[in-house]
């Protein structure tokens, strides 16, 4: 019975078919993989097209700095605040 053509050529189209929607499924799972890192990639460009945004936290960072510096100065040249 098992050594019946038919059977075995209809187990092998089965699965034939089977590993087809198999890479199918994994096919699209990877492109959508791809399409969700390429809109992250594409947010960050975005987010970094909004220089006055950052320019004015960098600016803040950079005074905050520079206040720090201005006290250690101070400190090391023996001056009261």
């Amino acid at each position: 019975m098992t050594d019946d053509p038919i059977i075995i050529a209809m187990l092998a189209l089965s699965a034939l078919a089977g590993l087809s929607i198999i890479c199918f499924a994994a096919l699209r799972g990877w492109r959508g993989w791809l399409e969700l890192r390429h809109a992250a990639l594409a947010g960050d460009r975005r987010a970094g097209g909004l220089e006055e945004d950052r320019s004015s936290v960098t600016r803040i960072e950079l005074a905050d700095l520079r206040e720090r510096v201005r006290k250690l100065e101070a400190i090391a040249a023996g001056v009261d605040l």
